[in-house]
């Protein structure tokens, strides 16, 4: 069941990534840049845009394309070579043979982390498509963090709500430099007298009956009287109650099965 869960959240996301609207990419340091001028092969070349946002162009020298739509870039070259004399009304012609400048990393629990690159207009969903979807032991939110005029900040995306709720209003738009953080799925604990003992994925709602199940349920030698629940507060202090089936499970609860006497 989890593995379906995960792959039907996969290939939600995986749908995503066609529907989003282009947009201009704008040049910055590290793009590779393929350039040609129309009747005039011995000027074509590849470059890459400097730290500096500059490019080297035969008869130009340093050329600033940093922060220029390809298309500004073009006019901004012609306009050179043709108030420079070289050329006149030159047809300029630029595509982007690797942008490095526009990418955001995608780390965490999915299935393929890495950096990814952002071209036209893309969301956080749309990333995680490219970084082959939420792994097993993802979490049900991603953190956004990214810097905005100077200014750090962190979103939360609840991307399973989002997508069963069909919500895609409350998805957020990326750019380059941009991280996106998957963390584990929380976690509880059952010990005792189960036949699958250890830490197992803490879904929503929980409830010690579900959670028993993850557990495998009872072993030869466990009983359904005086399970406990061991759970820590805010400020780390640890209370252990006697617990019903119905009781939900917090993050990081211990559940202990006790062996039956009988």
């Amino acid at each position: 069941m989890l593995r379906l869960r995960h792959w039907m959240m996969t290939a939600t996301l995986l749908l995503t990534v066609g529907v989003a609207g282009a947009a201009e990419v704008l040049l910055g340091p590290g793009d590779v840049v393929r350039i040609g001028v129309y009747g005039s092969p011995d000027m074509a070349v590849e470059t890459r845009v400097s730290e500096a946002g500059t490019i080297t162009f035969p008869l130009l020298g340093q050329v600033g394309v940093g922060g220029l739509a390809v298309a500004a870039a073009e006019r901004k070259i012609a306009n050179l070579l043709e108030t420079g004399g070289f050329l006149k009304k030159p047809q300029v012609n630029m595509i982007i043979t690797n942008l490095a400048s526009q990418q955001v990393s995608v780390l965490g629990q999915v299935n393929r982390p890495g950096r990814y690159p952002v071209e036209g207009r893309r969301k956080v969903l749309d990333l995680l498509a490219m970084a082959g979807g939420i792994g097993t032991e993802g979490g049900d939110v991603v953190s956004l963090v990214r810097t905005r005029n100077g200014v750090a900040q962190r979103d939360t995306l609840d991307v399973v709500d989002m997508v069963r709720k069909g919500e895609l209003a409350g998805d957020i738009d990326v750019a380059g430099g941009d991280v996106i953080y998957v963390e584990r799925a929380p976690r509880a604990y059952i010990v005792g007298e189960v036949q699958r003992p250890g830490p197992f994925r803490l879904e929503r709602a929980m409830t010690l009956q579900q959670a028993l199940s993850a557990g495998g349920g009872l072993g030869p030698r466990g009983s359904l009287h005086g399970l406990r629940i061991t759970r820590r507060d805010a400020a780390g202090h640890s209370t252990t109650i006697d617990a019903k089936m119905s009781d939900a499970i917090e993050v990081d609860d211990v559940i202990t099965v006790r062996e039956s006497w009988f």
